[in-house]
């Protein structure tokens, strides 16, 4: 019988909570800083919403497969099964794009859902057609490439290898690929969910499957489980930011160092929820995150197409009792609870939607 972690939902409602707050603030001239997402090197707090969620995504992997693997004949269905998720996830991020204008011809094709689609796709066949060992040597060579590949490789037409922002390997790549008709609105010139960094995406993934396997593990006790995931999770941030001083943190590249630092930092994250949630049974605060976590992409999908279709919620309603920057973050806080209504109704009836 397949387990369901509920420090797992909750961590990735949490999660999704958080997406959807610094996604929508009522003003984008009064955010936080906190809230807003690096200018380029560095990771805010806002950096790890994306990493966190595709770590989850790794560690979900690991509890819904780990049984069906046992069953080789079923693994074509299964297979099946894989390939029309990730399409539907891929599909409903093009027209989470397209709402409301339907511009064909200047929709971006990357983003967050699309990377989501690609790297479930990806790690998932991983899991199910090859060993932990191999993945193992899979993740770091994802890692390693990626780095090379961006620090050693000349641009076509640029000139030596670099990593800023329109002229590293990763955005020529996506305007010769893609073209700017497609790519991040606000550049134009490379894409913050591109190709090239979808590389070491797969490794944010594949961490996930390898605390996943773990947790799971039935011949090693909670205390010893949440030991080691801290352990490793201190381990992955310290690596992360022994590699930032040649290969910098960065959220728009993805870079392994990014990816380490943030994989560690979701470990300790979850270590912590795991160990308080479902093995000292603190559950108090726990529904309306778990509520998110269990429906996260409905979450999210609404977070956006409500705000493109009727407007978000701006900041003047606070205005006359808030500052300006408060008042954009309760504008923000508003949109979340709003969306907790529908999540609320559908976890007490244990509505999921599963894509």
């Amino acid at each position: 019988m397949k387990q369901r972690l509920l420090s797992l939902d909750f961590f990735r409602g949490l999660t999704v909570a958080g997406m959807i707050l610094v996604n929508n603030p009522g003003d984008w001239g009064h955010v936080y800083a906190p809230l807003e997402h690096s200018k380029w090197n560095g990771c805010t707090p806002t950096d790890l919403v994306f990493p966190f969620f595709l770590f989850m995504v790794g560690v979900s992997v690991a509890f819904a497969m780990s049984n069906r693997i046992l069953d080789t004949a079923g693994h074509g269905k299964l297979i099946m099964h894989i390939i029309k998720r990730a399409i539907t996830i891929f599909v409903i991020g093009m027209l989470f794009r397209l709402i409301p204008h339907f511009d064909f011809y200047n929709m971006r094709i990357p983003g967050v859902l699309p990377r989501i689609a690609v790297v479930y796709l990806v790690i998932s066949l991983l899991y199910l057609k090859t060993s932990a060992k191999t993945r193992i040597w899979l993740c770091i060579s994802f890692l390693i490439g990626y780095y090379l590949l961006m620090t050693f490789v000349p641009v076509p037409g640029i000139g030596p290898a670099n990593l800023e922002p329109e002229t590293n390997l990763g955005a020529w790549l996506d305007r010769t690929i893609l073209t700017e008709h497609h790519l991040w609105a606000q550049s134009k010139t490379w894409d913050p969910e591109g190709i090239l960094s979808t590389l070491p995406a797969f490794s944010t993934g594949l961490l996930g499957i390898m605390v996943g396997d773990w947790v799971r593990r039935k011949d090693k006790q909670d205390a010893e489980k949440v030991t080691w995931m801290f352990v490793f999770g201190f381990g992955s941030v310290l690596l992360g930011l022994i590699w930032d001083s040649f290969f910098p943190i960065n959220k728009s590249l993805w870079t392994s160092s990014f990816v380490l630092y943030t994989a560690g930092l979701a470990c300790m994250g979850l270590a912590t929820s795991y160990w308080l949630i479902d093995v000292q049974g603190y559950k108090k605060i726990t529904p309306p995150f778990v509520a998110f976590g269990r429906n996260a992409i409905t979450a999210y999908v609404l977070s956006g197409v409500i705000p493109q279709v009727f407007g978000g919620i701006p900041s003047s309603w606070f205005m006359p009792f808030l500052s300006p920057y408060n008042a954009s973050l309760a504008a923000a806080i508003m949109l979340v609870l709003l969306l907790l209504i529908p999540v609320w109704i559908m976890y007490k009836r244990n509505i999921i939607v599963k894509i």
